[in-house]
């Protein structure tokens, strides 16, 4: 899957964004650009605030993943320590 096919997002060569790296960093402040190298797409710049967000998407799902494996039977951290201890002293 590429960026630039499953949204409007601007594209930059390599080579134009290395020659014009304000241009890029400006354009990154209102939407994501796509950086591309032979024709590939290798990189994606967004900017701070875009950043901020889907990090905290990404807390917020593996935040609700926990709860749901707590809910399911999740050990907990103690007994989850005390396995790993036994497994660790356990003698072959």
């Amino acid at each position: 899957m590429n960026i630039s096919g499953s949204t409007n997002v601007k594209t930059m060569t390599a080579k134009e964004a290395k020659q014009s790296f304000g241009r890029l960093l400006d354009t990154a402040q209102r939407e994501p650009v796509a950086i591309t190298k032979n024709g590939r797409e290798v990189a994606v710049l967004l900017s701070k605030e875009d950043y901020e967000r889907l990090e905290g998407l990404e807390d917020a799902y593996w935040g609700r993943m926990a709860q749901a494996a707590e809910k399911e039977g999740y050990v907990g951290v103690e007994e989850s320590e005390k396995l790993i201890k036994s497994y660790l002293n356990a003698k072959d």
